[in-house]
């Protein structure tokens, strides 16, 4: 098992002797996601495959919670933000827009990238390093900015 893995399961166990039923029902949500992948996909999920599964599942709730936004459901938008802020304790640490940016520059550097044909190259060696510390489509957009 996975020690992130290992981690959430710990946590469900702390939520459930606490009763905290929103976090427990945050952490099942993920357990059973990634259940679903290493049952889809027949293997066990490294950390790395967890921290993916985590990281759509944030990405997930913030196209919700725009949605929700836009038709007005408060109620909504308060479970979901409250659901993405338990995930994201499973995730690492966000990076700021300054270690993107320095990120971004180096990828540009080390693909060759010179326009926007290029920019898969670039982004191809961003993915692996920005996994689950930045969204990645703010990073595409930072990316055809400097590129276009």
């Amino acid at each position: 098992m996975s020690a992130l893995k290992a981690r959430l399961t710990d946590a469900m166990k702390d939520a459930m002797r606490a009763q905290q039923k929103e976090r427990l029902a945050a952490i099942r949500l993920a357990l059973s996601a990634i259940k679903q992948v290493e049952v889809d996909e027949r293997k066990e999920l490294s950390d790395s495959d967890v921290l993916a599964v985590l990281d759509k599942m944030v990405k997930q709730r913030r196209e919700s919670v725009a949605q929700y936004e836009q038709a007005n459901r408060a109620d909504l938008v308060a479970q979901e933000q409250a659901e993405i802020a338990v995930l994201q304790e499973f995730l690492p640490a966000q990076l700021s827009e300054a270690e993107i940016d320095e990120l971004i520059a180096k990828a540009i550097a080390e693909s060759g990238a010179t326009g926007m044909r290029d920019m898969g190259k670039a982004m191809n060696l961003l993915r692996p390093q920005l996994a689950g510390r930045a969204d990645m489509t703010a990073v595409s957009n930072r990316l055809k900015a400097r590129l276009g």
